[in-house]
């Protein structure tokens, strides 16, 4: 089990992260952070709602179990960590989409993430399952944000692989999404990935079929599942628990261009659906419709 953080003895930061400052590291972390609910539990690890007591910020803890921990990495500094927290740190500051990583400390037992998070937020999933759907409008907006993100990580050289409502937070007040949960991500690379990390209902039929994806193919597949749920609040292929390949469908009342924009990134064919830079500039992300 994940410890409550007052636990740590010696903790360890990693170098890049901004803040706290100089210092904090050796602190034991209940000095430091007032303990609150655990509001998420995922297949990497639990996270914990805190605030931070030097200056109430709300943070979020998220504990990963050392045993479960598959792939490790190198910093800029030259520490070792699991792979996760290298790849968060590559992609946590230079975007707003994107959660950032504040701190870090390295247990006996398991690592804590100390991760920057809104006071009144709620994962897509949540927001979607009391709305049902979005006005077109505001999925357009609220997709597009999750593009910037996309965009932001992959030129960092970072690939996510498990693009979905639960894994997008909101910021209930400010209506700014922040893509979240790293734990199945991975370096971006040219060649084929022959192992499979994410959710299997948001996996693209080329895994399904050969056992091997492109990244930015199979990121643009799970745009296009998300922009669905979006609009239509539910998978588009998902029956029960199991995936059915088959026609996409439409209401009438959804604009053929966004129809459009969903069909082309639920291609069956990698090589059919757009890179991410065209569906940046489809018309109707850029709202030239509207």
């Amino acid at each position: 089990r994940c410890p409550r953080p007052g636990l740590s003895l010696s903790p360890r930061r990693a170098g890049p992260c901004p803040r706290p400052g100089p210092g904090k590291a050796r602190e034991a972390l209940q000095d430091q952070y007032q303990l609150g609910s655990l509001p998420g539990r995922g297949g990497f690890g639990s996270v914990y709602s805190e605030m931070r007591l030097s200056d109430s910020a709300p943070v979020a803890i998220k504990c990963v179990l050392r045993d479960r921990i598959r792939h490790w990495g190198e910093l800029p500094n030259g520490a070792r960590a699991p792979l996760e927290i290298v790849l968060l740190d590559k992609v946590s500051s230079g975007c707003g989409g994107v959660i950032e990583l504040l701190e870090w400390v390295e247990l006996p037992n398991n690592f804590l993430l100390v991760l920057e998070r809104p006071e009144r937020c709620q994962d897509l999933s949540a927001f979607l399952a009391e709305r049902r759907f979005l006005p077109e409008e505001e999925a357009r907006g609220l997709f597009r944000q999750v593009l910037e993100a996309v965009r932001h990580c992959t030129s960092c050289g970072v690939l996510h692989r498990d693009i979905k409502p639960d894994n997008i937070l909101l910021d209930l007040a400010t209506g700014q999404l922040k893509l979240i949960d790293f734990g199945c991500g991975a370096f971006l690379q040219d060649t084929a990935y022959t192992q499979f990390a994410g959710t299997l209902s948001y996996s693209p039929p080329e895994w399904t079929q050969h056992q091997r994806y492109h990244g930015e193919a199979a990121t643009i597949w799970s745009l296009g599942l998300l922009l669905y749920q979006l609009v239509l609040g539910k998978h588009p292929f998902r029956r029960g628990q199991q995936i059915i390949w088959g026609r996409i469908l439409f209401p009438q009342w959804l604009s053929q261009e966004c129809q459009n924009v969903i069909r082309r990134c639920l291609s069956m064919q990698p090589l059919d659906r757009p890179s991410l830079e065209d569906l940046f500039n489809d018309p109707w992300l850029q709202g030239v419709h509207l």
